[in-house]
């Protein structure tokens, strides 16, 4: 038992530490950037939102300088969320090269159904 909450608590720790939290400042930095943006809206703790944070931390990665890809964490930040309209978690935001916003999904999105919606936000 013990074993198995040591391997539970690793892969969370692991999985929780891809994006960090991005701010207010942070979003509308990346919303005047000119490029495609996602603001996936969660905490670090839902089992989506942990599922998720691998994925996203990889489009991050293959799409710096082409897209943002945010992690706002309710937890440290609610006001965002209320700003945002977010009624539940996790949600994604997708923002087009103007800032504004073209798509909202709630729940889980794998890698393809993610790189699809930033396509159509504007990607290149």
């Amino acid at each position: 038992m013990i074993r198995l909450f040591t391997l539970l608590l690793l892969f969370f720790t692991i999985a929780c530490a891809e994006l960090p939290s991005a701010d207010n400042n942070a979003i509308r930095a990346a919303l005047a950037s000119g490029r495609p943006t996602l603001a996936d809206f969660g905490v670090q703790d839902c089992p989506p939102c942990i599922k998720m944070a691998p994925i996203m931390e990889e489009v991050s990665q293959e799409l710096a300088g082409k897209a943002n890809i945010l992690f706002i964490d309710l937890t440290k930040d609610k006001k965002l969320g209320k700003l945002y309209g977010v009624q539940m978690i996790p949600t994604q935001i997708f923002f087009n090269v103007r800032g504004k916003e073209v798509k909202r999904h709630i729940g889980f999105m794998d890698k393809q159904a993610i790189l699809q919606e930033l396509m159509g936000a504007g990607l290149k």
